[in-house]
């Protein structure tokens, strides 16, 4: 699968935060003292395990920020599959620069590898089934565009980006309302018509309520598998439906098979492991 490749400006800010906290006041003390400045140096970015490639764009920054004048070459872009030992990219740079770089680059490169990977696989798991799979805003503060174009890499989509792109009417703005209909209709009132607007529901009763008031979709919130099933005909031709909460690759496909549109995971951006890469020095 092929993505699209990253604004800078999306990410800049964050990778040179990451030097700072690696270099500190004083630089890599270590590397100076055995290096001397301009000695050569050629690396290559390689897979330890298998998995998707993500976040290529991001981890060679690092290298730029540090001597704009590094050379790298992209041999596995993102969306690539690959196995222990591939090579992803080349980094040819000063020395310093490669070791300084090095844990920044890392860090990045196997974080969004890793929910790239494990997004491919809940896809995969869903295969032969129309329902689609979408990351929450469980994400990691900071770093949600980069987590989020992870989870696009592996073949997920997004349920909001964050709380300006849709209305999503949750239990607490229910209680604090008074009840669904007196919610909805405050949002109604609010927003503009080019807004979707989804309410969370835990019971058929409220999923009755919310129907009722024409929303766009509605979020089946922890819903056993039977209630699931009563829900989405309930929801059929109305509204589109979202299943929720406590979803994990285990149990993802029998949550699909109850015929939900989507299916949201958190899991995908806060329990992902990171996927194992390394940067070897060649000579």
């Amino acid at each position: 699968m092929s993505a699209a490749s990253q604004l800078p400006l999306l990410y800049d800010d964050l990778v040179r935060r990451a030097l700072l906290e690696d270099l500190g006041r004083a630089g890599d003390i270590t590397t100076d003292a055995i290096l001397p400045a301009g000695h050569p140096g050629r690396a290559v970015l390689a897979a330890r395990a298998a998995g998707r490639v993500a976040g290529l764009d991001p981890a060679l920054h690092a290298f730029r920020l540090l001597d704009p004048g590094s050379r790298v070459e992209v041999l596995q872009p993102d969306g690539s599959d690959v196995s222990g030992g591939d090579p992803i990219a080349r980094v040819d740079a000063p020395a310093r620069v490669l070791l300084a770089a090095e844990r920044t680059a890392l860090n990045l490169l196997g974080h969004l590898s890793g929910i790239a990977t494990v997004t491919r696989d809940v896809v995969a798991r869903l295969h032969g089934l129309p329902t689609r799979v979408v990351a929450t805003r469980k994400t990691t503060p900071g770093l949600r565009a980069l987590e989020k174009h992870a989870v696009r890499v592996g073949g997920g989509g997004s349920h909001r980006y964050g709380l300006d792109d849709a209305v999503l009417v949750k239990d607490n703005h229910v209680a604090l309302a008074g009840g669904i209909a007196e919610a909805v209709r405050r949002v109604r009132e609010s927003v503009g018509h080019t807004v979707k607007v989804e309410v969370e529901v835990d019971t058929l009763a409220q999923l009755d309520e919310a129907l009722a008031f024409g929303v766009d979709a509605v979020l089946l919130d922890n819903m056993d598998l039977t209630t699931l099933r009563e829900a989405v005909r309930r929801a059929r031709g109305k509204a589109l439906t979202e299943a929720s909460g406590r979803i994990r690759p285990e149990n993802v496909r029998e949550v699909a098979e109850t015929g939900v549109d989507l299916v949201s995971l958190g899991w995908l951006t806060h329990s992902a492991p990171s996927l194992d890469v390394a940067l070897d020095i060649e000579t």
